[in-house]
């Protein structure tokens, strides 16, 4: 198998040699995406193999701090001794397999084994429920904010009235949980990729994860930039393990407020519901489609409407989803388990109803967001120690 011929690579070319803290720091974080992720395990592998084969060059750029030394040589050793039991492992199942080619799954006398795309992982992992992600990196991470209140007049698309108090209000709550945040106004496509491309070729060894938000219109699995429109699947490729090796194991939060459909979401059960909206605060959507796309493992995709409905947003306040998202980041962001809060956000959001505004059949119609979650581990935004 391939990922075996990579890892016995990985072992055989591992020199212990002094190292930075970074590398370190960027190894432990390998680690613990091939030994406790079997997700992850060919990414893994190919991440460790490519750092032993690129780095040949660290002894004469390291710290010759003796502490540091000592811990980067104990991470090495480690990751050593796992890969090579998960090897002898993968190894005897892959024997038993040229023996018998018509059976899809072998069995030992302690290790139940199930055949996936390529390669072997064992079912007796240690599976913590409550377990979290890593989040005491030195940086909390960066969050990307894309905002196109405007675009191009051949596109002939609406100018989203209100996504400014959506921008601001986000930017206010990520700097709250110390993330370092780049707002971005009505970029045109190459603007906004080129900014995409530096954030995953940054280095992210000292983070703790990734953030990036779109504020735009959508269409058949696009957002709108200025100019034109730019695949959702093109931007998270960007960031997957084998292109954004120091975001690997790390969480990656992509949040859409985009249209992904072009029907109202009618309420089922009447409700007592209070219609507190100025009059000049008018309910206006979002155009076009957006499809829920897998990204990879440690991704979370935030949509703010389910598949196939309009996405309302408020011309002076804002979107429906992002006042809502963001009042539950300002009371429960540093506490409440991310997953958890989205959910919450779900229920707030789809209290809400159309009140005021010019389409007279929208009126009393409703919206539900949701999120496709890849996470594997739950994910905190507690405040840094000092």
């Amino acid at each position: 198998m391939e990922s075996i011929t990579l890892a016995n690579t990985s072992i055989r070319s591992i020199q212990l040699k002094k190292n930075s803290t970074w590398l370190w720091t960027y190894l432990e974080d390998v680690m613990e995406c091939v030994t406790t992720n079997a997700l992850m395990f060919d990414i893994g592998i190919t991440s460790l193999t490519k750092f032993c084969n690129q780095h040949d060059h660290c002894y004469d750029t390291c710290n010759h701090d003796k502490r540091d030394c000592d811990e980067f040589q104990e991470c090495l050793e480690t990751i050593c001794r796992r890969l090579q039991k998960m090897l002898g492992l993968a190894q005897s199942v892959q024997g038993s397999l040229e023996k018998d080619n018509k059976t899809s799954q072998t069995t030992g006398p302690s290790e139940n084994l199930t055949e996936t795309d390529g390669y072997f992982c064992s079912s007796s992992f240690s599976m913590d429920p409550a377990e979290e992600y890593k989040m005491n990196h030195k940086r909390r991470g960066l969050a990307l904010i894309f905002n196109q209140e405007h675009f191009y007049w051949h596109l002939r698309m609406p100018p989203r009235n209100g996504t400014n108090a959506d921008r601001s209000n986000l930017v206010k709550r990520f700097e709250d949980l110390n993330f370092e945040v780049q707002a971005f106004d009505n970029l045109k496509v190459e603007e906004v990729l080129d900014q995409i491309s530096q954030a995953a070729e940054a280095n992210h060894a000292d983070a703790d994860c990734f953030v990036c938000v779109f504020l735009s219109h959508g269409e058949n699995d696009h957002v709108y930039a200025y100019d034109d429109k730019i695949t959702i699947q093109d931007i998270t490729a960007l960031f997957k393990g084998d292109k954004c090796k120091s975001l690997v194991g790390k969480p990656k939060i992509f949040i859409l407020q985009a249209c992904r459909g072009d029907k109202h979401d009618d309420p089922v059960t009447p409700m007592d519901v209070v219609d507190s909206e100025v009059k000049t605060n008018e309910v206006v959507v979002d155009a076009g489609v957006v499809y829920t796309l897998p990204a990879g493992a440690d991704f979370i995709m935030c949509y703010s409407v389910a598949e196939g409905y309009y996405s309302h947003r408020e011309t002076i306040n804002g979107s429906w989803y992002i006042q809502d998202l963001c009042g539950a980041m300002r009371k429960f962001g540093d506490s409440l388990e991310f997953t958890e809060l989205l959910t919450l956000v779900n229920r707030k959001v789809s209290m809400r109803s159309v009140g005021n505004c010019n389409d007279k059949t929208a009126i009393g119609k409703k919206q539900v967001p949701c999120f496709a979650s890849m996470l594997t581990r739950k994910l905190y935004f507690r405040p840094k120690k000092q």
